[in-house]
């Protein structure tokens, strides 16, 4: 039986905003508007989640609220270790640890840090806690409650959030780094202990002269990735 009826390019469109959104690493300071935030947090609330708990909740700053939580951050950074609420992973082994070098490399390589240069690598990370420059941040926090689930829904959400930003040409890039400071985001926000930080989203306009932004990152071919199980 074929598929309802939907409206024509419906899915030439999502594939478009699939194969021409990248992480961004280079932002103008120019803010986005309100209203384009607005509409990004609408189409993004669309999520589906497990029992429709809709676990997320999401802080955006702007003007200097940006720039004091961007500033307050990198003075913490430099001088904590790292604590996530949400474990990172074990270890990274086979073709997981084969496509993060690909990425590593693909950036150091498009901004001129040489290969070994671990202090460049180290200023190259710390842009992280810059926020790339962009001029908002989204902290996406989950119910400490609703455990994997909860951040599974919130992962949905913010995947939905950058295609919506790359939709209406706003730049943004996922960061898990930021989660890794979890307690100082909770502190700094005054946020209860029953949220968990999931992730951060650095959006803005892309400053396409930024060297960081020059390279993209490859995808698996569909055999790799796809068991096909019937007749």
């Amino acid at each position: 039986m074929n598929p309802p009826p939907v409206p024509n390019g419906d899915a030439d469109a999502l594939e478009r905003l699939l194969s021409t959104r990248h992480s961004c690493r280079g932002f103008l300071s120019n803010p986005v508007d309100d209203a384009l935030i607005e509409r990004i947090l609408r189409i993004a609330q669309r999520t589906p989640s497990w029992c429709n708990a809709q676990p997320w909740r999401t802080i955006i700053t702007k003007g200097g609220a940006t720039d004091r939580f961007r500033n307050a951050l990198c003075e913490h950074v430099a001088e904590t270790a790292a604590a996530p609420d949400i474990a990172f992973p074990r270890e990274y082994h086979g073709v997981y640890l084969e496509r993060r070098r690909e990425c590593g490399f693909q950036l150091y390589e498009a901004v001129g840090v040489a290969r070994g240069d671990r202090q460049a690598y180290s200023r190259q990370m710390f842009e992280n806690y810059r926020l790339f420059g962009a001029p908002h941040v989204a902290i996406v926090t989950s119910d400490e409650a609703l455990g994997a689930y909860g951040a599974v829904d919130c992962g949905a959400y913010v995947n939905n959030f950058l295609l919506a930003a790359q939709s209406l040409g706003v730049a943004s890039i996922p960061q898990a780094a930021l989660a890794s400071h979890s307690k100082f985001i909770r502190d700094y926000f005054g946020l209860g202990a029953d949220r968990v930080v999931v992730c951060g989203i650095s959006f803005g306009i892309e400053d396409r002269a930024d060297k960081a932004n020059a390279f993209r990152t490859s995808r698996a071919a569909l055999q790799d990735t796809v068991t096909l199980e019937g007749e």
